[in-house]
């Protein structure tokens, strides 16, 4: 019987020092589990877990649950999460480096986006560092079409339509064209068109796709205004409590995921595309008169950034166009 009880002791100090080494942390994201961001996040996830041999497991908590998506980078600055995912572009009002991705015209390619987010990467680490957050990797959205609840041969039919928002840039987009922006996160997306609280919007296919917008819009013009960037990061002290390997793994996987990510937007663009087109929806391109008020407001809101975002805005633009 002691020898019993000693064993029973020894094997239960075991597991209790084995749990005490995991380090679990949570990861609150915007999007449904079934959104690919979200399910890229998931396989990011899970090799964090199997690269940490299971010291380091990540729960995460999709489409808004733990914090909403205006939430999040909040949450993860003050601990309240130790790791998330962000749209940063819809801080830009905390600091116009966090539209970078967004600047309508500016990158409008897959490879394009890929440039402007390295050129980007040594500024917004240094500001996200200043916000107590540390960067690991961003994934683009496919390319942003404009949506409508019915077709527009011109600027004037846009003019007074009521616009979804998502981040500065689409509102000023809205203002430019004359609509009327209102500010609305992506879970709360489906009740604001059933109830018609908006009609129109500038986002990806994907977007389209996961709230079936066929059943309240009928037209989506494929303009390929920008390709917005979604942004894993992490809490800086929770990053500098993990071993070496740990953060090694982290990081090793954030570049998995950054890949593999942005292969799966470019995969499934397309597929995107001809989803809304099968359940009824005008696709293709916009009317020459709306793309060459499009192309006016890409200028116009380039020359706005650069000047908002001052000598680190110039910094990127720059890069950028040198690559």
């Amino acid at each position: 019987m002691k020898f019993l009880l000693i064993t029973t002791v020894s094997s239960l100090g075991l597991t209790v020092g084995a749990s005490a080494f995991a380090e679990t942390w949570d990861m609150p994201v915007a999007y449904g589990a079934s959104n690919y961001q979200t399910e890229n996040v998931m396989s990011f996830v899970e090799g964090v877990d199997a690269c940490t041999e299971g010291s380091l497991k990540i729960n995460v908590h999709a489409n808004g649950s733990l914090f909403k998506g205006d939430e999040i980078k909040r949450a993860v600055q003050l601990g309240e999460a130790q790791i998330g995912e962000r749209l940063l572009s819809a801080h830009a009002n905390e600091n116009p480096i966090f539209a970078y991705d967004s600047v309508p015209f500016l990158a409008s390619s897959f490879e394009a986006s890929d440039a402007l987010r390295d050129a980007a990467a040594p500024t917004l680490e240094k500001v996200l560092s200043a916000q107590n957050i540390h960067l690991l990797y961003s994934v683009p959205w496919p390319p942003q079409g404009l949506y409508l609840s019915q077709d527009a041969a011109s600027p004037d039919d846009l003019k007074g339509v009521k616009f979804r928002a998502y981040n500065a840039t689409t509102a000023r987009v809205a203002e430019l064209l004359g609509m009327i922006p209102t500010q609305i996160e992506a879970a709360d997306l489906k009740q604001a068109l059933a109830t018609g609280v908006v009609s129109s919007m500038i986002s990806s296919g994907s977007t389209g796709v996961d709230e079936q917008v066929w059943e309240d819009m009928t037209t989506f013009y494929d303009v390929k205004a920008w390709l917005p960037r979604n942004t894993v990061f992490v809490n800086k002290d929770a990053f500098a409590g993990l071993n070496q390997t740990q953060q090694d793994c982290l990081t090793s996987e954030a570049a998995t995921a950054q890949t593999r990510g942005t292969d799966m937007a470019e995969q499934l663009t397309g597929g995107f595309v001809q989803t809304l087109a099968d359940n009824g929806m005008s696709t293709g391109q916009a009317p020459d008169a709306i793309a060459a008020e499009l192309a006016k407001i890409g200028e116009t809101m380039t020359a706005e950034w650069v000047e908002s975002a001052g000598s680190d805005g110039k910094a990127i633009f720059d890069a950028y166009l040198a690559e």
